[in-house]
């Protein structure tokens, strides 16, 4: 059986790979506008967040570099207010997120972003030394060792006789009172004086 021509798959769009890498539906956003009146650089964006997921669930193929090309998406700080104030739980974050990863693979970086550009790099730079490396140092553990600078076994503490009976006191849930101690009474909410237990 052939598909009909005008059943045809629609060319993948921005916002389905969005939600793809991402789990969010732009279009659970209904454009409340908690998310903008929330961000701290709202007043700073070219578009706004509520605008940009706006932008999204057109699908307009002219849209995409409109979207992917705004400063917005670098401004945003991923604080995750609008996230918390969104009533349909959208994770706007989440979504300029991936907007800037996109953005940065097509080209289309806002000329304004360039610092904000190169802090995101650099980041993204030391993550990737950092969890590539994980058993780049357990070569020199045997030469620490030689110098006695790496011991597996945990060091001694002195008055070890002294930590044992505070434990076994505790244990026993009970302290001995000195002859010259004072009685250590509790205080509990209600009581005048706090009398003792």
């Amino acid at each position: 059986m052939s598909v009909p021509a005008h059943a045809a798959p629609h060319p993948e769009t921005l916002s389905s790979r969005v939600q793809d890498a991402t789990g969010e539906s732009v279009f659970n956003c209904y454009q409340c506008g908690k998310c903008t009146a929330g961000c701290p650089l709202a007043a700073e964006m070219d578009y706004a967040p509520n605008q940009i997921l706006r932008l999204l669930q057109l699908d307009l193929p002219e849209m995409v570099e409109e979207v992917l090309g705004a400063f917005s998406i670098w401004l945003c700080l991923t604080c995750e207010t609008c996230a918390a104030r969104c009533p349909q739980e959208v994770d706007l974050p989440r979504i300029m997120d991936y907007l800037r990863q996109e953005s940065l693979r097509r080209g289309l970086v806002h000329p304004k972003a360039k610092d904000i550009l190169a802090f995101h790099q650099a980041f993204l730079e030391t993550i990737k030394l950092k969890t590539l490396h994980l058993l780049q140092d357990v070569l020199l553990a045997p030469k620490l060792m030689a110098r006695g600078k790496l011991n597996p076994l945990p060091h001694g503490i002195a008055g070890k006789e002294a930590v044992r009976r505070i434990f076994e006191r505790c244990g026993t849930g009970s302290l001995p009172v000195d002859s010259g101690a004072t009685r250590v009474t509790e205080t509990h909410p209600g009581d005048a004086e706090g009398s003792g237990t």
